[in-house]
């Protein structure tokens, strides 16, 4: 019996049970082809006939062998289809036999492998790969029967492969345990350690808090206090993450992994977590100082990217309001202008003045003085950069202590962005007119002097961190400790593993056949110019009514309508009131897919039964509407806030 609950009761027994077919699939699964005819003549009994080709539909379903569980309704179908009476088909008079004969013949037919010692050992050896890099065992039971039926290798039973699973989960956790014992030293495990126990007040009594409880929880929000207690423990961990970084690296751990490991320590109570082995305790909290690290620094870097384009938005509203009211002193300025012109005109009209007197006139009429439109420009920008650095300190209180903490990609497409950011680090409340300006146009380099001769270092900052914000976000400059900002190339295969195990990964994913790039880019030109061909010499012959040359030689393809398909009426799945209650939904939703289904438990080896639907649905509720799941409990009355909580 399996150790874990890899698959629910249900689909364990739809794994194990023969498939139940309809008429359609009856019929595809039970042909009878050239081959199977001929080893149908040599099987000499109709039962044996019967029995045999069977056992070659459920072979083709399900790529295993169920004994002699034979529906009826299959070996009445199957009769039928040799040519015998169903009454003469005796089930019990199949021998074994016989029916280890039969799989020879099907095995060997279809190019099968039974599975024996060396396909157990394959087995193991892709279960034990798949668990170093996922935590999900049903994901991993799916994913070794998809490896067998490309390789061609009959399944075994559901338990051979949960406790092949559970073997090498286990053993691939010692192994790790092994490593974190032998990696670290006393020092660092006394470090690790001390974050299980509680943190001292002032006094230097022990507290009601755990040092651990501290960083498990972070903030979203743009408020300057929740930034900073991010930022807080987001220095404390980060220095843990590189001292432990070498242990990181020696374990190897994917990110699947590390997330799985950080998942237990989260959820679980400081005491469950103290209680583990010291290896297994050490490794948990290991993953969970990474997890965290770069699970703030990403929360960090949303914030920055969040707050730069507030602080532009509301920048960008007041350019706007100031277009429109110059825009109204434009107007105000025109009808000057056009009531000087008239006031000229008439001047020049007036016979009784002379050309001298005409003259003085026409200077009074037009001395009023307006700026050129290059002086409009120049106050159009320096208005716009005096905005920026109004709004600079508001910008600074949330991300310059942040910006501080980063530890940004040296390879970057930004070099000199990269070398002011490396400056104003160490420098942040000393920075002057010593800080690079390259990564500046030239206008902004101008404009970082004021007119009395100051570095605008408010200005300097703001440029700073809209410029890095723009960078982060188009991936030219990238973080080291984060799970979304990194490059790319760390997201993909090192270079060197890829060309030690180039073919191992290509046999893995399904893609040998592709492994040759120009080989398979020339059979892709072949295929693509026949097709050209056939279309050219099927419309020279007149045999393609949807494709038609306009009198300027381009060509128009004209689509085939669609026949009308009658469906009922969207209002018929519609309640007739003018609301639907979430639960509804939710409820309905579920019945057209089973999503509660994928929900699992956060500790694979946890054989709980799964709570009710009710339960879920208000979880749901909970986290969607943003009510809290205690408070959902005390106004629900079938609802316990324990299963909620839990």
């Amino acid at each position: 019996m399996a150790r874990m609950k890899i698959l629910t009761r249900h689909e364990v027994a739809e794994f194990e049970s023969p498939p139940k077919f309809n008429s359609a699939e009856r019929k595809q699964f039970f042909s009878i082809s050239q081959a199977i005819n001929e080893l149908l003549a040599i099987l000499r009994t109709p039962t044996n006939q019967v029995c045999f080709l069977i056992l070659v539909g459920y072979f083709r379903a399900k790529r295993k062998f169920f004994g002699q569980q034979f529906s009826q309704l299959d070996v009445e179908f199957v009769a039928h289809q040799v040519g015998v009476n169903s009454s003469d088909v005796n089930i019990e008079s199949y021998s074994r036999e016989t029916y280890i004969r039969h799989q020879r013949l099907i095995l060997q037919h279809f190019g099968y492998q039974a599975f024996d010692e060396m396909a157990h050992a394959f087995t193991y050896t892709e279960v034990q790969a798949l668990v170093r890099v996922q935590h999900r065992p049903k994901l991993i039971f799916l994913e070794v029967v998809q490896v067998l039926t490309r390789k061609k290798i009959t399944l075994p039973t559901y338990n051979l492969l949960a406790d092949l699973i559970v073997e090498a989960i286990n053993q691939h956790l010692q192994t790790l345990g092994d490593t974190v014992e032998k990696s670290l030293t006393k020092s660092q495990c006394e470090k690790l350690d001390g974050l299980l126990e509680k943190e001292t007040n002032a006094d230097g009594d022990l507290g009601w808090r755990y040092q651990l409880t501290g960083y498990k929880k972070s903030f979203h929000s743009t408020r300057p206090t929740q930034i900073k207690e991010n930022v807080n423990d987001l220095a404390v961990l980060q220095a843990l993450y590189l001292e432990f970084k070498p242990v990181i690296s020696i374990l190897n751990l994917s990110s699947e992994s590390i997330r799985y490991y950080a998942c237990f320590v989260v959820k679980a109570q400081i005491p469950h977590v103290s209680r583990r082995s010291s290896q297994v305790r050490t490794l948990y909290l290991i993953a969970f100082i990474a997890y965290q690290t770069f699970k703030l620094t990403d929360i960090l870097t949303d914030t920055l990217l969040s707050s730069v384009q507030n602080v532009l938005n509301l920048t960008q509203r007041n350019q706007q309001e100031r277009y429109f009211k110059e825009r109204m002193q434009r107007s105000q300025a025109f009808a000057q202008l056009q009531a000087q012109l008239a006031s000229i005109r008439q001047i020049l009209r007036n016979k009784e003045l002379d050309n001298q007197q005409k003259i003085g006139l026409i200077d009074t009429a037009s001395a009023t003085e307006n700026p050129s439109e290059a002086e409009k420009a120049l106050q159009n920008g320096q208005e716009d950069f005096d905005e920026l650095e109004t709004h600079s300190l508001k910008l600074q209180r949330r991300v310059a202590e942040l910006i501080r903490h980063l530890h940004f990609d040296k390879n970057t497409s930004k070099p000199a962005l990269l070398k002011a950011l490396e400056y104003y680090q160490p420098h942040d409340s000393t920075l002057d007119k010593n800080a690079p300006i390259a990564f500046l146009e030239e206008n902004e380099r101008e404009a970082l002097n004021s007119s009395d001769g100051k570095f605008r270092v408010s200005l300097y900052k703001m440029w700073l961190f809209i410029k890095t914000a723009y960078a982060i976000k188009s991936g030219a400059v990238n973080l080291l400790h984060s799970a979304k900002y990194r490059s790319l190339e760390d997201y993909l295969i090192p270079k060197t593993d890829w060309e030690a195990h180039r073919e191992q990964y290509l046999e893995r994913a399904n893609l040998i056949e592709f492994a040759d790039c120009k080989a398979t880019l020339n059979a892709l030109e072949i295929k693509l110019d026949e097709r050209y061909q056939r279309v050219n010499q099927r419309f020279k012959a007149g045999e393609n009514q949807y494709l038609t040359l306009r009198t300027d030689g381009t060509a128009h393809v004209k689509t085939p309508k669609q026949e009308a398909v009658e469906s009922p009426s969207l209002g018929t799945f519609f309640p007739e009131r003018s609301y639907i209650l979430m639960l509804e939904m939710l409820a309905t939703v579920n019945q057209a897919t089973d999503f509660l289904s994928e929900f699992e438990h956060w500790q694979s080896k946890y054989q709980r039964t799964q709570p009710e639907s009710k339960i879920f649905f208000a979880g749901i509720m909970g986290y969607g509407c943003d009510i809290g799941h205690r408070k959902l409990a005390q106004i629900s009355s079938q609802l316990n806030e324990n299963e909620l909580v839990a």
